[in-house]
């Protein structure tokens, strides 16, 4: 993954929606809907209806970036529709993108002592 600039924030459009849009019609989306400014720099994330595709917009300040990623089995976690828009971290993004539940991954096994 494309690592994220410091002090961008990642953005989750609740719902599903209609994964044959590119970046006029996502980011005319984050304009109605999320009320923000999609050439701002923050990451926008959206999820078609089957769960298995999301489209991530960005615009760099050089121009407009459309990353998409399809599981091969499974459904990336999404919140409920109520939810209108949620802010997440880079890092819960990286856990998206691998098809992990970013609200509460596990953590592994540590030791508690040395030796």
């Amino acid at each position: 993954m494309i690592p994220v600039p410091v002090g961008v924030k990642v953005w989750l459009a609740t719902g599903h929606t209609d994964m044959r849009k590119g970046f006029p019609g996502l980011s005319l989306m984050v304009q109605e809907t999320l009320k923000r400014d999609p050439m701002c720099g923050h990451l926008f994330v959206f999820r078609g209806r089957g769960g298995g595709l999301i489209k991530v917009i960005w615009h760099d300040g050089q121009g407009a970036c459309l990353f998409t990623k399809k599981l091969e089995r499974g459904r990336f976690v999404w919140p409920s529709a109520a939810d209108g828009s949620v802010v997440i971290t880079p890092a819960q993004l990286g856990y998206l993108l691998e098809g992990i539940d970013w609200r509460m991954p596990q953590k592994t096994w540590r030791p508690t002592a040395a030796g």
